[in-house]
């Protein structure tokens, strides 16, 4: 899937847009694993901020960045011709989620595999079918309808927390006073969606996996509904890459160069976003090495990055939004921490002045410290200043 898919997905949880007439679910004791109580509700019978939130809490299992907090799961040919866990999921969506024992069947499958600590959760589910407008040349929806009825259900695992005892203000008496603590539903932990919404129709062989926290993807969540095998964290890709880039490259691996790559890496990254059609970003380790080959790196040194990427990676595909961050680039030392945006990165220079390494970086207007706004004085030139 592609971000303007993603896009056109989440704009059906709006109660305008939605065609979502209940929502089902049930209320689990994280550390017993109990179900507390079950959730079959119309979301015409209920409030409209009520079934706003509902909307809502399902929305967000679509939200994030694609390939780091929304993951794609490919089923193999095995699997979709005979499974359980694909059967499960198809007689879900097949029954509209109308199917008491088969909610019951998913509901234990994942109340048994999941591992949400000591924190009671929500598991919300929802059916959507989606009478898909054609595009016009333009790009418009074609007034004249669709071809396609995109049929799909939608998971949010949310957390469910203990609110403190607050004060609060009663209008009728006009005082404060203590408001009763209550069970609040928090944003969704983790998610899916299926079948994933390719190319604006239903691929049954796909479903997008969300994780609020990129690192921590819950992979006993993965094992037991989707039974693939689980792909490396974010936080696991780029550590696995830094440990490629710093081995293959040894003593080559200076500022100047991983400047030069970060920069390489982040054009693609805005170039990608740019394009709401593309497919989210992947590089393999050899277009990696091709990028470490053109910011000077020798060939021997790029070759063996790749061999390294290979070990860590296997022949998967490198998403560049997991080995940088695109928001901010770092500079430590043992003393001293330098955060710049990324597109300033370039500032930072290094200097070897009489026989010290330095970190330096230009002083314009507007130097302050701890908000307070200094000048910058002009000291005694440095004796045998050198690059």
């Amino acid at each position: 899937m592609n971000g303007k898919e993603v896009s056109e997905l989440r704009r059906r949880f709006r109660p305008e847009k939605s065609a979502v007439s209940r929502v089902y679910g049930c209320y689990v004791n994280g550390s017993s694993r109990e179900i507390i109580s079950y959730l079959d509700e119309s979301l015409g019978n209920m409030p409209l901020e009520e079934a706003e939130k509902y909307l809502s809490l399902l929305k967000k299992s679509l939200s994030g960045t694609l390939g780091k907090h929304l993951i794609d799961v490919v089923f193999s040919t095995a699997q979709v011709m005979d499974s359980d866990e694909h059967r499960l999921l198809s007689a879900l969506r097949e029954s509209g989620l109308k199917d008491g024992e088969i909610r019951e069947t998913f509901y234990r499958a994942v109340i048994d595999a999941l591992d949400m600590g000591e924190s009671n959760y929500l598991i919300l589910l929802a059916h959507d079918a989606y009478d898909v407008p054609r595009r016009g040349r333009d790009g418009e929806a074609d007034p004249d309808g669709s071809d396609e009825v995109f049929s799909y259900i939608l998971c949010s695992i949310c957390p469910v927390k203990t609110c403190k005892m607050e004060l609060g203000y009663f209008p009728g008496e006009n005082e404060f006073h203590s408001c009763a603590a209550g069970q609040v539903v928090s944003a969704p932990e983790l998610g899916f969606l299926f079948p994933a919404f390719d190319d604006r129709a239903a691929n049954i062989y796909n479903a997008l996996f969300y994780s609020r926290k990129p690192d921590q993807i819950h992979q006993e969540f993965l094992d037991a509904v989707f039974r693939t095998e689980p792909p490396m964290s974010a936080a696991e890709q780029k550590e696995a890459f830094q440990g490629a880039l710093s081995g293959a490259l040894e003593g080559a691996c200076s500022l100047e160069v991983v400047q030069a790559v970060h920069g390489r890496l982040l054009e693609k990254i805005e170039a990608n976003r740019e394009d709401k059609e593309a497919e989210p970003l992947a590089l393999s380790a050899g277009e990696i090495g091709g990028i470490l080959r053109e910011c000077g790196v020798a060939e021997e040194r790029a070759a063996a990055f790749q061999a390294q990427c290979g070990e860590a990676f296997g022949g998967a595909a490198l998403n560049p939004e997991n080995l940088i961050d695109a928001k901010r680039f770092d500079v430590k030392t043992e003393q001293a921490t330098i955060s710049l945006d990324p597109a300033y990165s370039y500032l930072v220079e290094t200097r070897v002045i009489d026989g010290r390494k330095y970190l330096l970086i230009p002083a314009g207007e507007g130097v302050e410290v701890n908000g307070l706004p200094v000048e910058v004085t002009a000291g005694e030139p440095e004796s045998g200043e050198s690059t």
